[in-house]
């Protein structure tokens, strides 16, 4: 087997996308610490035990507006306390596919969301990289591989998208029977596509089309943790021409409001 080529195409794939994402961004340059509580229980629940019934879900139907939906995907990840998180930190394991390819590369990730910040790592035996938005430019270990910017695209656009500048419309043409699409456009014409799952009103993915190739974030489950939904099992896809580079991730620790490094999202001098 050539290390050489499976080990570098997949590597496109780096999660640029989980602006995250799905995964869970906070409001960018918010230093508040977390509320503290009156009190804390003896035996505090596990993320896996969080009640869910805190987290609303509003189902949709045919008939629910663009910016309805809208407003249930941002519920289903947990409303305000999703968007006033200080930052997310998740670690896991990874396997990456290139085109038509049915064996992995397996590795393991971290990644730390802030706002319209993130940085991520993929590490293996067989690649080590790295990948970084400061909130204005953003780095990548990978030569001349450029991410979709955090603040134009994914889910700080959801988070933005009932302000001045953003227009929300509805996608019938991509509705399923399952599931219900609407896209978010910012005043410069960035567009950002969304999907909710009908029953639940959970958003299920989005799409950001960029350049000649298109990013897919797809969280197939979420756990919720004080209040807020995070994605525990997720799928991104980079759409090219060749075909779809594919990373499965499974977060194994989930941190919310971490006291973090100043230079966590320093840009590494070249």
């Amino acid at each position: 087997m050539r290390i050489e080529r499976p080990s570098r195409r997949p590597l496109l794939l780096l999660p640029a996308l989980l602006l995250l994402a799905a995964a869970p961004f906070a409001v960018l340059g918010q230093d508040k610490p977390p509320a503290k509580t009156a009190s804390r229980p003896a035996a505090p629940a596990k993320p896996a035990d969080q009640p869910a019934a805190a987290i609303k879900m509003t189902p949709v139907t045919a008939a629910s507006t663009a910016p309805e939906l809208a407003r249930a995907a941002y519920e289903s990840l947990g409303g305000d306390r999703f968007r006033d998180l200080k930052n997310m930190v998740l670690t896991g394991t990874l396997d990456l596919y290139s085109p038509g390819s049915v064996q992995s590369l397996a590795g393991t990730f971290g990644v730390i969301t802030a706002g319209e910040r993130i940085r991520q790592e993929m590490r293996s035996p067989f690649f080590n990289v790295s990948a970084i938005y400061d909130g204005v430019r953003s780095y990548s270990s990978i030569r001349s591989f450029q991410m979709p910017p955090p603040s134009k695209f994914g889910l700080p656009v959801l988070l933005k998208s009932a302000q001045p500048g953003y227009a929300i419309s509805a996608l019938p043409e991509k509705d399923k029977k399952k599931e219900r699409a609407f896209r978010v456009t910012d005043a410069e014409g960035n567009a950002t596509d969304f999907y909710v799952e009908v029953a639940t009103g959970r958003l299920a993915r989005y799409e950001i089309p960029f350049g000649d190739v298109t990013f897919i974030m797809d969280v197939k489950s979420y756990k919720p943790l004080d209040g807020v939904s995070v994605p525990w099992n997720f799928v991104q896809k980079l759409a090219t021409s060749q075909g779809s580079f594919i990373a499965e991730f499974k977060v194994k620790e989930a941190k919310l409001n971490q006291d973090l490094p100043a230079d966590v999202f320093a840009i590494p001098d070249k």
